[in-house]
């Protein structure tokens, strides 16, 4: 870091901070994620201010020129850095066992790193740290896709009576591979009908919708209805 950074080395790490953080948050904005194209450049630009700003205070900070290394002026991109946390924290939601925006939040914090390395005149590194940051974001994004993950739901039978009973359900289930464990359940002696809740687990490819069975499951006598809560 130079302690007397120019106009153009100042405009040349803003430029590359911004092109960091466009490149990102358009895979992000592709993908309709919350964290998107200006989200991820204000954050990357934001660091890098704040970088370039204690950049140019080293020079007038301390006792002489060789004691910037040890004053607190480096505090600043440190708060920055905490700062994050409440907005990585505030992108993270959670509904039910789902988690969501995990990502978003470490691609908001990978940003202001990139921001704080151009920022700092880091070039070379804030360089890498974006090329590697896209691959992680794109390339690998696919090969997640490809495989196998735990999913669950839960499925709601109505049924016109208490046949088929739990057993054969529950065997019908887990002869697809699925996981079915009991919640809860109501029946209703005036109707002479019953409506059973369970918790379904297995392994599939993210976001491949309801199992097949369930479609076996409509087609059994006495089964009124199947509500499905997806798969997450």
């Amino acid at each position: 870091m130079s302690p007397h950074p120019s106009l153009t080395d100042v405009a040349l790490r803003l430029v590359l901070t911004l092109a960091a953080g466009a490149l990102i948050g358009f895979n992000r904005r592709q993908r309709g994620h919350a964290a998107g194209l200006r989200t991820t450049m204000l954050v990357s630009l934001a660091a890098a201010v704040a970088m370039v700003l204690a950049n140019t205070l080293l020079a007038t900070s301390g006792k002489t020129e060789h004691s910037f290394a040890t004053t607190d002026v480096m505090r600043l991109p440190l708060g920055v850095l905490s700062g994050m946390g409440f907005i990585g924290a505030g992108s993270i939601m959670r509904r039910g066992d789902a988690i969501s925006g995990v990502t978003t939040a470490a691609t908001l914090w990978a940003v202001t790193m990139i921001g704080l390395c151009f920022g700092a005149g880091e070039l070379g590194l804030g360089g890498a740290t974006t090329a590697l940051v896209w691959l992680v974001l794109c390339a690998l994004k696919r090969y997640e896709l490809m495989l196998e993950s735990e999913q669950k739901a839960s499925l709601v039978l109505r049924l016109a009576t208490l046949e088929p009973d739990e057993a054969s359900l529950v065997s019908l289930l887990r002869g697809e591979g699925i996981h079915a464990a009991y919640i809860k359940g109501a029946y209703d002696a005036a109707q002479g009908a019953c409506e059973v809740t369970y918790e379904l687990r297995w392994r599939a490819l993210a976001g491949g919708g309801s199992p097949a069975v369930i479609a076996r499951l409509l087609a059994l006598p006495n089964v009124r209805g199947v509500s499905w809560n997806g798969a997450s």
